[in-house]
């Protein structure tokens, strides 16, 4: 949003805000009788940087026409990576979810797609044999496709001593019932291992690499190669540097049990802004701003680009820069977000899939704090389409 900044324009907002400090009466009762809302206010320096807009939705550049590969995700979450294999041309076979809430969002948005979880089906991946059930039905052993997702880990010590021998590097039955202390990224590995597709990913945190120093991660990828495929060593991509707007880490494992190599195409030097993709977005679903107290805003007001606002622990992004990686917020609260880069108050959820590549017609459903969790945890469309497309070309 652009403005006239004049000096009555910022003299009227801290009127406003201190009217309501003063007072004790919401902000947003305050800014309503003047006329005002959240997106009227401005830093004590807005638009001092000058960004290009774009109207091209950052996914829509690494579409492609449809082809024949086949995917089936796990751990799907609301659904980023698939989005992303969607875009580049792969039929999407299944989805395995244990999230309500996500389903939810998955069956809203793409009801064609099948969705096994709540309330029809756990989801639940530590279940192999309810999984298999599932699966079965819907593509043979060596499938010829490929399997994604991104499980989340617990340290090794418990996951060794549910599922794996110490003197072997055999694939150990015992211990996969274990609900409570089974370990989701060898659930993973198994129903890889069983089903066997020509290609796979595992996606993660680069903290991966380093529970216990490594181990775990070391011992999924010899337990895969002796199965017959295989495997990248563990690789870590900066989204920003793959034409996305944000800073954001994430780890990979590819393996294939045919031939070829993959290979990534090297970082793109020119970085996409954050400011070039928060525009055009009033009207959209899951737009609704945080409704913050005047005292928060006299404070986030005086922030410069870049700069920490250290009590509420927001950041004030730069427009001319990828945004800081977008968060999550925890399962029993949470819902922060950064601040704008021109208007005093933090990202809505909308703002926050713009920066992670949604589609805008992507709907995401709950309570907003699940909304910022759904958004937060998925792997960033564009970035799992190159991945998808590379892997094309690598192996199929």
């Amino acid at each position: 949003m652009a403005f006239n900044i004049t000096k009555s324009h910022l003299e009227k907002q801290i009127e406003l805000l201190e009217r309501s400090e003063q007072s004790g009466d919401a902000l947003t009762d305050i800014l309503s009788e003047a006329g005002w809302s959240y997106n009227d206010l401005i830093y004590e320096k807005s638009n001092i940087k000058k960004h290009v807009s774009t109207n091209e939705s950052v996914l829509d550049k690494f579409r492609l026409p449809g082809n024949s590969e086949q995917v089936v995700s796990f751990f799907t979450g609301c659904g980023g990576m698939d989005l992303g294999f969607e875009a580049v041309g792969y039929e999407h076979l299944a989805a395995f979810e244990f999230n309500e809430l996500c389903c939810k969002t998955l069956r809203r948005n793409r009801p064609e797609w099948n969705v096994f979880g709540p309330p029809t089906h756990s989801g639940d991946v530590s279940r192999f044999e309810e999984i298999a059930d599932a699966i079965t039905p819907i593509l043979t052993s060596s499938f010829d496709g490929i399997f994604i997702g991104g499980p989340p880990c617990q340290p090794f010590s418990i996951a060794s001593n549910q599922r794996f021998s110490k003197s072997n590097d055999n694939f150990k039955r015992v211990g996969f019932s274990h609900q409570k202390n089974g370990n989701l990224l060898f659930d993973y590995i198994r129903l890889i291992m069983e089903f066997r597709p020509k290609a796979f990913v595992i996606e993660n945190v680069p903290g991966l690499r380093d529970i216990d120093d490594g181990e775990q991660l070391s011992t999924a990828t010899k337990l895969l190669k002796s199965a017959g495929y295989n495997v990248t060593q563990p690789f870590v991509v900066n989204a920003a540097h793959y034409g996305l707007p944000q800073q954001r880490l994430r780890l990979f494992v590819i393996g294939t049990r045919g031939g070829g190599v993959f290979k990534l195409p090297p970082p793109n030097l020119s970085k996409v802004s954050v400011g070039s993709v928060l525009s055009n977005i009033d009207g959209l679903n899951n737009n609704e701003t945080r409704e913050h107290k005047s005292e928060s805003v006299l404070r986030y007001m005086r922030l410069k680009y870049g700069q920490r606002d250290q009590l509420g622990r927001v950041d004030r992004l730069d427009p001319l820069l990828p945004s800081k990686t977008v968060i999550a917020g925890g399962t029993s609260g949470g819902g922060r977000s950064h601040l704008h880069p021109e208007i005093p108050r933090t990202l809505s959820v909308r703002e926050c899939a713009r920066i992670q590549t949604f589609p805008d017609d992507y709907l995401f459903l709950g309570p907003s704090a699940r909304q910022f969790t759904q958004v937060g945890n998925a792997v960033p469309p564009a970035l799992a389409a190159q991945i998808g497309q590379c892997i094309r070309e690598s192996f199929f």
